[in-house]
């Protein structure tokens, strides 16, 4: 601990880098949180295939965090202060999320990580929103989509015989299932 020559310590901040009084101070806050529970959660699943909604969750953070502004550029906006009383409101259920984040990493509830970092990453997303309103964001249901077409797309060179089934061969299915029903309700 440093001192000044009376023995006084010296009271620095944790991370002088950061300004308490900036009101864009939540802007840098809400990034550098969203990185860090991306990077958590990719440590969690990269032993394995990811499923289609892990992609999607990690595809919504980086679609989020992607080109994110310095909080001292001109592309950011100052905000009233409604807005800022939002962006505390936003940071508090971001915190709240992160915290539940945690207690299912010691868990090992890869599950609820994912419906987690999507819900961390949406608190993210209206606070760069407000700081950054012309700045086109994805929704998470828009991602999805695309992840859940690739995914099917990549399940289907794994196994491509299940994935170019014909109409025909459905029908074909289909009836036999039916007539196996029929024949089990007839023996009953």
């Amino acid at each position: 601990m440093e001192t000044t020559e009376d023995g006084v310590l010296v009271d620095k901040p944790l991370r002088p880098d950061i300004d308490l009084t900036d009101p864009r101070l939540g802007m840098k806050i809400a990034a550098e949180r969203l990185s860090i529970v991306r990077y958590v959660f990719l440590v969690q699943i990269e032993d394995g295939i990811a499923s289609a909604a892990q992609r999607a969750s990690l595809e919504y953070a980086d679609a989020v965090l992607i080109g994110w502004p310095d909080e001292h550029s001109s592309d950011v906006t100052d905000l009233t202060e409604d807005q800022l009383r939002t962006v505390r409101e936003q940071m508090e259920l971001m915190e709240q999320y992160i915290g539940k984040f945690s207690a299912m990493e010691r868990e090992g509830d890869v599950d609820g990580m994912t419906d987690t970092l999507i819900r961390v990453t949406e608190r993210v997303a209206e606070v760069r929103r407000l700081y950054q309103p012309d700045f086109a964001l994805p929704t998470f249901a828009e991602i999805r989509r695309v992840v859940q077409d690739e995914w099917d797309e990549d399940m289907g060179k794994i196994d491509p015989q299940e994935s170019d089934t014909t109409a025909g061969e459905i029908a074909r299915e289909s009836k036999d299932a039916d007539r196996e029903q029929d024949t089990e309700g007839r023996a009953a």
